[in-house]
């Protein structure tokens, strides 16, 4: 499924335009996005959880030249999906 399907969805499920459906599907990603930037956990009960972490710095190996590379550091999100979406 991919946005536009997801869009056509919404809009059936819940009674709404294509457009009303893009804007509240958009301000939903767009706050969701504003969280994780901050560094906040976003938590959907019954979906799961999205959330930061930081990766450490470390050596990893370029497999075509077998030469030893360092990996910088980065924050990464996560997702862990609820029990029930788990299932």
């Amino acid at each position: 499924m991919n946005k536009t399907d997801l869009i056509n969805e919404i809009a059936a499920k819940a009674g709404l335009s294509k457009a009303a459906s893009k804007a509240a599907l958009d301000a939903c990603l767009e706050s969701i996005e504003q969280a994780l930037a901050n560094e906040d956990k976003v938590q959907l009960i019954g979906f799961g959880t999205f959330s930061v972490t930081e990766k450490p710095a470390r050596t990893g190996i370029n497999p075509r030249t077998k030469e030893k590379i360092e990996i910088a550091a980065r924050k990464v999100v996560k997702f862990k999906p609820a029990d029930s979406l788990a299932k």
